[in-house]
């Protein structure tokens, strides 16, 4: 009998020695996961400081590069600058969901609902951004147009030409990256609240 006791609790203390390691390999888990969010997270705001300085910038720059170098009317580049305040104001909103410095340590499900949001504006804000691009362009061919009505000689006109089709694959990279980066976060999130 006292055999069989002694088995008995050895087995106990295998089972809790067993349960220890899983609890501290749970919590090594959950930081790394945890971690790799807050980085992920990190990369998709200097994403955005970065587009935040860059449409402030083009304020003054296109100032010097439409109207001083280009000859193009006030109002096309005041309608750029207004363009380019209200691409930087929406980043900065949606930066906003980032922002919080105990995003990460949160509850989880808080979290992901902040991610889910942060993508889905990110993702919506093509149907405004597109549209104005092509308006935007519209407009630059046209004060080409107003200068020299064989547009097709017109420097300014390839410009706008190779300038739209680098800005749309750099736009276009970035903007599925920032996706992929919000996806990733989302599916860390579902991985361990699934778990728990």
């Amino acid at each position: 009998m006292t055999n069989e006791n002694f088995e008995l609790e050895n087995m106990r203390q295998q089972m809790n020695t067993l349960k220890k390691k899983l609890d501290q390999q749970e919590i090594v888990n959950d930081r790394f996961i945890r971690h790799t969010m807050k980085s992920t997270a990190g990369e998709i705001k200097r994403t955005y400081i970065w587009l935040i300085i860059l449409s402030v910038v083009m304020v003054p720059y296109g100032y010097w590069a439409f109207v001083v170098l280009s000859n193009f009317s006030v109002a096309f580049w005041i309608a750029t600058s207004i363009f380019m305040l209200v691409c930087g104001g929406a980043t900065y909103y949606n930066k906003r969901n980032l922002t919080d410095s105990n995003l990460m340590t949160n509850n989880l499900m808080e979290v992901g609902r902040r991610m889910a949001r942060a993508k889905k504006f990110d993702a919506d804000w093509l149907f405004f951004g597109i549209p104005c691009i092509i308006l935007w362009l519209a407009w630059f061919f046209y004060e080409v147009y107003k200068q020299n009505h064989d547009v097709l000689t017109h420097p300014m006109f390839w410009a706008g030409c190779v300038g739209g089709i680098i800005g749309a694959i750099i736009g276009f990279s970035i903007h599925f990256k920032t996706q992929r980066q919000y996806q990733d976060i989302i599916d860390q999130i579902e991985d361990i609240t699934a778990e728990s």
